[in-house]
């Protein structure tokens, strides 16, 4: 695993980013412990723990290892965990401190760290319980983050990466929260450093993005597809959806670019 010390952005951890980047919003349900469904917690530093929740479709199939976008809750997927049980995929959906059931308080450079931590629990998880497919981890929107940061300095643990609606710039993200980089005294190399991320990440990759996405531009997508550093890559383009109507607009062609992504790792 890549040495935890150096991984964040402290620049992008104060106040006026984390509490305007981050919407935490707690659960009001009680953990699952079901056979297929199981909610866990995972220890990431002392006293702090996230919550995941892993649906486990096929023991021999794929495991998708999912970082959601703002303001989402890994109990918002249950409909989605559904469609991927149908693909015999096992879908492993995680929260950030200070949503679902973790504790914490969110900032960048914890988030980023913690997915090491979510990394390593995850994979011993599914080793214990006899789960043997291909491992691909994924990230929507915020949750491109984690799934860039992993795709970087994890990348002999992961077989193939996806990113839905995710960002190439550090500004592009910023802009939401009103910081100016260049204003701020802040470079490309002490923030999220996404378009160097993908380039070093050589194994299967797709980019899922909406043609109207209006809070992270389709040319974020269009960057990050060309940027990549995979021999095999995909850039699916969702027709007439934005960011928050991506999976409703472009179900079939989403699950269907999964599926055959998923498909080719066996």
């Amino acid at each position: 695993m890549k040495d935890l010390n150096p991984v964040g952005c402290p620049k992008l951890d104060g106040p006026e980013v984390s509490q305007y980047l981050f919407y935490p919003r707690a659960s009001w349900q009680a953990p699952l412990s079901q056979e297929a469904v199981r909610d866990v917690m995972i220890p990431v530093e002392p006293d702090v723990s996230i919550g995941a929740r892993y649906h486990i479709f096929n023991k021999q199939g794929p495991s998708v290892l999912f970082f959601h976008g703002n303001g989402e809750i890994v109990e918002d997927y249950e409909d989605i965990a559904f469609l991927y049980s149908r693909l015999n995929l096992n879908f492993l959906p995680v929260d950030y401190r200070g949503y679902g059931h973790s504790t914490g308080q969110p900032t960048v450079s914890a988030m980023l760290r913690d997915a090491h931590v979510v990394l390593e629990y995850t994979r011993k998880w599914l080793t214990l319980n006899g789960c043997s497919g291909p491992f691909i981890v994924m990230g929507r929107s915020l949750g491109s983050a984690s799934a860039l940061e992993l795709a970087e300095g994890c990348a002999d643990l992961i077989d193939g990466l996806i990113i839905e609606s995710g960002f190439a710039h550090s500004q592009t993200i910023l802009n939401l929260v009103g910081v100016d980089m260049k204003r701020a005294g802040i470079q490309e190399s002490e923030a999220f450093r996404h378009i160097e991320k993908i380039g070093n990440f050589r194994k299967p990759t797709l980019i899922i993005h909406a043609e109207l996405d209006q809070i992270l531009p389709f040319k974020d997508g269009e960057d990050l597809y060309e940027a990549s550093g995979a021999a095999q890559k995909r850039l699916l383009k969702i027709p007439g959806a934005d960011h928050n109507s991506i999976f409703m607009v472009g179900l079939s062609e989403y699950m269907n670019a999964v599926a055959v992504f998923a498909e080719g790792l066996r």
